[in-house]
C-alpha cells in the first residue's frame, strides 16, 4: 500500500517529461519557462519534506499520508483541466505539497512495519525498486497517453488511481497517534527554506532573458533567506533541522555527492527526452519506449546485485565505480550529433548511466546513514530525501537554461532548428559531465577515510561518528 501510494508521486516526476513539447505547443511556454512545469512540482516537494515529516510525527503518519494522497489527487485533476500556463504551474505546485505530505512519512512507516532487520532490508529494497520502476513507467505512460489521447490525461489518470489508493490506505493502514500539535513544528523555518529554494531556481531559470543585475539581486535574496534559515535553526526551540547533524563528515559529504549525482541524472532525463524528440524526431510513445532500458536496468541491478556488491567491496568503492560509469555515460552524450541514431548515440550512454546509478545510489545512501546516530536516523532520512529533490531541481534549472540560451543564439544566427537544438543539448550534456566529475572528486576526497570499511546494511545502528 505504501509503495503504491508513493508510486504516484514518483510517476509525476517523470510522466511530464515526454509530454513537454505537446504542452509547450498547446500553452505557449518559452523554452526556459517550460522547466517550471517540473520545477513548480519539485520545489515545494523538496522544500516541505522536512516540515511534513515533522508534522507527521505530531498528527500521525497515517493521517498525513492519506491527506497527502487526497491533496495530490485533487491537484492532478486541476493540472489535467488546465488551459493556461499559470493554472498549470499553480496546480503543479499544489501537487508538490501533496507529494511531500505523502513521501515524508513513508520510510518511517516502513521501518515501523518491519522492525526485524532482514525483513526491513527487503522492504526497503522493494521500495527502492518501485522508485526505479516508477521512472520507467512514468516516461512510458507519458508518451503513450500523450500520443493516444492528449497531455491532459497524464494528470487525469491520477484521479481513479488516487481514489483507489486513498480508500485502500484507510482500510489497510493502522491508525496511529502522533505526539500532538502542542509539541510544535518550525513553520517559519519551512517558509524560509522553501522561499530560498524557489528564489534560487527562479534566479537560474530564465537568467539569459533578464538583466544580469536582476539575476544577481535574486541570487543575493536567496542567499539571505538561506542564512536566515540557518540562523533560525540555530536558535529555534524545536528546529526543523538540527544543525549538529552536519558535523558528520559522512552525512555532509554523501549529501553533497548525491546532489551532484541527481543533478546529472535528472538533467539527462529531461534533456535526453528533448534530444530524442526534437533532434531524432521520435514521437511521444517511441520516446517513452526509448527510455525504458535505463530504469529497468536500475531496478534489476538494485534488487539483484547492488546489495551483494556493496557487501563484498564496501559502499565507498562501489560508489566510485558507479560515478565513473555515470561520467562515462554523460561524456558519450556530450558528443551526440544532429544526425544521430538512438542505438549508436543514446542507448550505450543510457545503459552506462543506468548501471552507474544502480550501484552509486544505494552506496551513497548507506554512507550517508552510517554517519548518523540512531536517534537522528529519521531526520537524516528527511535531509537525504530533500537533497535529492533540490539536486534534481537545480540541475534541471541550470542545464535547461544553458541549452535554451545556446539554441536561441544559434537560431537567431540562422542555424536550422535541428542543428541548433542538438548544439544546445550537447552543451548541457557537457556541463552535466562536469557536474558528475565534481561528484566523483567530492566522493573520492571527502568520503575516502570513513568509507573504506563501511558496510551500508549495518552502519545506521553502529555509528561511531
Amino acid at each position: 500500500m505504501l509503495c503504491a501510494g508513493a508510486l504516484m508521486t514518483i510517476l509525476d516526476g517523470s510522466v511530464v517529461t515526454v509530454a513537454m513539447p505537446a504542452i509547450q505547443s498547446d500553452l505557449g511556454f518559452s523554452s526556459s519557462g517550460l522547466a517550471w512545469i517540473v520545477n513548480a512540482y519539485l520545489i515545494p516537494f523538496g522544500g516541505l519534506l522536512l516540515l511534513m515529516g515533522r508534522l507527521g510525527d505530531l498528527v500521525g503518519r497515517r493521517r498525513m499520508f492519506t491527506a497527502g494522497l487526497a491533496l495530490f489527487t485533487v491537484a492532478s485533476v486541476l493540472c489535467g483541466v488546465a488551459t493556461g500556463q499559470s493554472v498549470l504551474i499553480a496546480a503543479r505546485a499544489v501537487q508538490g505539497v501533496g507529494g511531500a505530505m505523502t513521501s515524508a512519512v513513508v520510510l518511517g512507516m516502513l521501518i515501523a512495519l518491519f522492525p526485524e532487520p532482514r525483513e526491513q532490508a527487503g522492504a526497503i529494497a522493494v521500495f527502492s525498486a518501485v522508485g526505479a520502476a516508477g521512472g520507467a513507467l512514468g516516461t512510458f505512460l507519458g508518451g503513450a497517453l500523450t500520443q493516444a489521447l492528449s497531455w491532459h490525461w497524464i494528470f487525469l489518470i491520477n484521479l481513479p488511481i488516487g481514489i483507489v489508493a486513498w480508500i485502500a490506505a484507510l482500510r489497510v493502514l493502522a491508525p496511529d497517534r502522533g505526539a500532538g500539535l502542542g509539541r510544535g513544528a518550525d513553520h517559519l523555518g519551512a517558509v524560509l527554506v522553501t522561499g530560498a529554494l524557489m528564489l534560487t531556481v527562479y534566479a537560474i531559470v530564465g537568467a539569459g532573458e533578464r538583466p544580469v543585475g536582476r539575476t544577481l539581486i535574486l541570487a543575493a535574496l536567496s542567499l539571505g533567506l538561506f542564512a536566515a534559515f540557518i540562523l533560525r535553526q540555530a536558535r529555534a526551540e524545536r528546529p526543523l533541522l538540527r544543525l549538529r547533524l552536519f558535523r558528520s563528515r559522512l552525512l555532509t559529504g554523501a549529501n553533497g555527492v548525491q546532489m551532484l549525482m541527481i543533478a546529472t541524472m535528472f538533467g539527462f532525463q529531461y534533456i535526453g527526452a528533448l534530444y530524442i524528440q526534437r533532434v531524432l524526431g521520435y514521437g511521444e510513445l517511441r520516446t517513452g519506449l526509448a527510455f525504458l532500458p535505463a530504469p529497468v536496468l536500475i531496478g534489476v541491478l538494485m534488487l539483484g546485485l547492488s546489495a551483494r556488491t556493496i557487501g563484498r567491496f564496501g559502499p565507498y568503492r562501489v560508489l566510485l565505480a558507479g560515478l565513473v560509469l555515470i561520467v562515462a555515460g554523460m561524456a558519450l552524450l556530450s558528443r551526440v550529433p544532429a544526425s544521430g541514431a538512438y542505438v549508436v548515440d543514446v542507448l550505450p550512454a543510457m545503459l552506462l548511466l543506468g548501471a552507474g546509478f544502480a550501484g552509486a545510489m544505494p552506496a551513497v545512501t548507506g554512507l550517508a546513514m552510517s554517519g548518523v546516530a540512531e536517534e537522528d536516523a529519521g531526520l537524516a532520512s528527511g535531509v537525504f530525501n530533500t537533497t535529492q529533490v533540490v539536486g534534481g531541481s537545480l540541475g534541471l534549472a541550470v542545464l535547461t537554461t544553458l541549452a535554451a540560451s545556446r539554441t536561441g543564439e544559434l537560431l537567431a544566427g540562422g542555424e536550422s532548428f535541428v542543428s541548433a537544438n542538438a548544439d544546445g543539448y550537447r552543451l548541457a550534456f557537457t556541463v552535466a559531465t562536469g557536474i558528475a566529475v565534481a561528484g566523483f572528486v567530492v566522493a573520492a576526497v571527502v568520503l575516502r577515510v570513513a568509507g573504506r570499511d563501511s558496510l551500508a546494511p549495518a552502519a545506521p545502528t553502529r555509528s561511531r561518528h
